[in-house]
């Protein structure tokens, strides 16, 4: 075969559809299992932090609108995740879609993207969580050493961030034990999570006061959609949804209602929030990095406060659950289609889990969180997700006309138009991101056809013939 036929070589439709690829991974979660995978994998960091910053820099009280733009937006590519997930019930979600749609080369590149997405948002979160953490504990008096706070920078006398560390590797240790154990912890925190923040609404809604949502509007409409661009970052999780495939009971049945129940709990969750935020604050006070804390503080509601910070560690650490759990069910299917070692797609007899995969994802994660200085490259994290969302969308256009009989049990409705403007608005989003991100993206590409052209070309087993499984 020639090398174009190479890299557009594809996994034939009718050996994914149905679950026909053999898994050695144990078929264990319910629809209920994913909508709260899902809730917990979205809320964290977006709503306890980015509401505050968005509105008082971007939207003012018009981040209401931009929160409901962007989960209209986020709902759209949900469709096409949720058709894809019906009809291919196989880990690896964008990646392997992309595999059937467009070929081996170009789900190569996605899912290399996809690894740096995961990573950069598991690291990320790993750093907010130690940073929470430290300031509760501070709080009652205790203050870790000025060395051990926080990533290396030695102008700031900070070496490793322990607390980081910490956190990934006890993560990485409960995924590893099975899907059914770790979605037990995080259903728990996810409960305590959406109860702190329905206590704030319901404690805040009385304290409203209508003046303070006018101007609605004080940068104009022009900051009510860079507030729906910031506020799309925040929707990102619901994807990891689809990477359990594997482990899904009737997952054609299952899949699309965790993932479109999950997106809708969390858009009124965010909408409901935003509009008591800025109901109880003035907009320009909000640029805090705890928002509801300082708002419970500004109507002299103290005693919440505790409350708050349960459910932000709770949040941060179901966001972490959710995002590693994705980037081990990746690893694990990039090493059983041959495109990174066999050892990826190892499962352990007892737990049914990839726990080699697991175990790299949460060393990795530890080592980023712990030793490096995330600092303007987080938009990484954002990028890959983004370009995750235009394949996906893009490949329900393809896979109708190339596979137009295939039986679906879910169907994107007003295919292409929805499908396209789910596309447009993602790039949108991606000619907001800084010029870094960019270079860094491309350089994170360059790495990946490396590696790919020295190991995944030669070692597919696609390419060889061989069973995936």
């Amino acid at each position: 075969m020639s090398l174009k036929q190479n890299l557009l070589r594809k996994k034939p439709i009718p050996i994914l559809h149905g679950g026909e690829v053999r898994s050695s991974l144990k078929k264990q979660l319910g629809a209920l299992d994913l909508i709260v995978l899902g809730v917990g994998s979205i809320v964290g960091t977006g709503i306890f932090v980015l509401t505050g910053v968005t509105a008082a820099t971007h939207a003012g009280p018009g981040l209401i609108l931009s929160f409901l733009l962007a989960g209209i937006i986020c709902a759209f590519c949900a469709l096409c995740y949720a058709e894809f997930a019906s009809t291919v019930p196989v880990s690896g979600s964008a990646y392997t879609y992309s595999y059937s749609t467009f070929g081996e080369g170009f789900a190569w590149i996605l899912g290399w993207d996809l690894v740096l997405e995961y990573g950069f948002a598991s690291a990320l979160v790993s750093s907010s969580w130690s940073g929470y953490v430290q300031s509760v504990l501070a709080g009652f008096g205790i203050h870790l050493p000025t060395a051990i706070s926080s990533a290396f920078n030695p102008a700031e006398g900070t070496y490793v961030d322990v607390p980081a560390i910490f956190i990934a590797l006890v993560v990485a240790w409960v995924i590893s034990r099975g899907a059914k154990e770790s979605t037990r912890l995080n259903t728990f925190m996810v409960y305590l999570k959406v109860g702190v923040i329905l206590l704030f609404i319901g404690v805040g809604v009385f304290y409203v006061e209508p003046d303070n949502w006018t101007p609605f509007m004080p940068f104009g409409f022009g900051g009510v959609m860079t507030g729906a661009a910031i506020a799309f970052l925040a929707y990102i999780g619901f994807d990891v949804i689809a990477t359990a495939a594997e482990e899904v009971k009737q997952p054609q049945k299952n899949l699309p209602i965790g993932i479109l129940g999950s997106l809708a709990i969390v858009s009124v969750l965010y909408v409901a929030v935003t509009a008591v935020l800025t109901g109880l604050v003035p907009y320009d006070l909000l640029n805090v990095k705890d928002p509801v804390a300082f708002a419970l503080l500004y109507i002299q509601q103290d005693w919440m406060s505790y409350f708050i910070s349960l459910g932000a560690i709770a949040g941060l650490t179901t966001v972490l659950m959710g995002v590693m759990f994705g980037q081990s069910r990746l690893l694990y299917s990039l090493g059983r289609d041959g495109l990174l070692p066999k050892k990826m797609s190892s499962v352990h007899p007892k737990s049914k889990s990839p726990q080699f995969s697991t175990w790299v994802t949460g060393i990795g994660v530890a080592l980023f969180s712990g030793l490096v200085p995330l600092g303007n490259l987080a938009d990484l994290a954002s990028i890959g997700t983004l370009f995750a969302f235009i394949s996906v969308s893009l490949g329900i256009i393809v896979l109708r006309k190339t596979h137009p009989d295939l039986k679906r049990t879910f169907r994107v409705p007003f295919v292409p138009w929805l499908p396209l403007i789910a596309i447009i608005s993602c790039v949108y989003l991606l000619t907001t991101l800084q010029r870094i991100t960019w270079i860094g993206f491309i350089v994170w590409l360059v790495i990946g056809i490396i590696i790919y052209a020295a190991y995944g070309y030669r070692n597919s087993r696609l390419g060889k013939d061989e069973p995936s499984e």
